[in-house]
């Protein structure tokens, strides 16, 4: 459902949508309304400072790593990788390494025992390998022993990860203490899905798209990342609220 609904709320359709009705328009001060409005959206949601300042209000904070305590696993989210691109003996990730760098940086200072990796395959043509599978062969290119990896690999979405890691953990009853790492975009959505299927983990947020706070002239310019940004949030924001309807948070 959020998948759909996505496209009804992205900045660019709406900015479409005034273009067309001021082309089509036949009255002329409907014409003029629509221009202009669709100039606003395209100031607005280009403006850098803008997108930034509301990234900051939905994103988790990051946690110094020297606060963050001892760890019997880090649970790490896929959907970082692109399973369509050839040829397949390798892992092509998009955006979002840190969730895996950041846990594994916590393992090498002694703070995180081991790994629970919860993701399917993101292919929409054919199945090759699950993101899991390759998070853990990733893992263990970089000196994790296998044993200290578990996989789900069945899940789709976040409701999933959250409902497929919890039946694997009650298969490891030595796994208490977790660490929920995902992008900071993310994190609010995956915490009310993992408390909802019972896994009580402390989050620990990665993959910022946010930067400092900053004044200077060239943070006000249009810019198209800032678009890109505006989308990721409200279809972020969107989904928080279709799962919070589906009662999955």
């Amino acid at each position: 459902m959020s998948k759909v609904l996505y496209y009804l709320v992205t900045p660019i359709v709406w900015i479409v949508v005034a273009l067309a009705i001021a082309v089509f328009a036949k009255n002329p001060t409907r014409k003029k309304r629509s221009l202009v409005i669709a100039l606003g959206l395209v100031l607005f949601f280009t403006n850098p400072f803008l997108s930034n300042e509301a990234m900051l209000l939905w994103e988790q904070p990051p946690t110094p790593m020297a606060q963050v305590g001892q760890y019997d696993a880090a649970i790490i989210l896929s959907g970082i990788s692109d399973q369509e691109k050839l040829p397949h003996d390798r892992m092509y990730i998009t955006r979002g390494a840190d969730r895996v760098l950041h846990p594994l940086q916590l393992y090498r200072m002694g703070k995180v025992r081991s790994f629970v990796i919860t993701g399917g395959s993101g292919s929409l043509v054919q199945t090759y390998s699950s993101e899991a599978a390759e998070i853990k062969q990733l893992l263990q290119n970089a000196g994790v022993p296998a044993h200290l990896i578990l996989t789900e690999e069945k899940s789709r979405n976040t409701y999933e990860n959250a409902q497929f890691t919890a039946q694997l953990l009650q298969q490891q009853p030595q796994l208490k203490k977790l660490l929920l790492v995902t992008s900071a975009f993310h994190m609010k959505r995956s915490v009310g899905c993992f408390k909802q299927a019972g896994i009580d983990a402390d989050p620990f947020a990665t993959d910022f798209y946010t930067s400092r706070r900053r004044f200077t002239p060239d943070n006000f310019m249009p810019y198209e990342g800032a678009l890109y940004h505006w989308q990721r949030l409200l279809r972020e924001i969107l989904g928080y609220v279709v799962y919070d309807v589906m009662g999955y948070l």
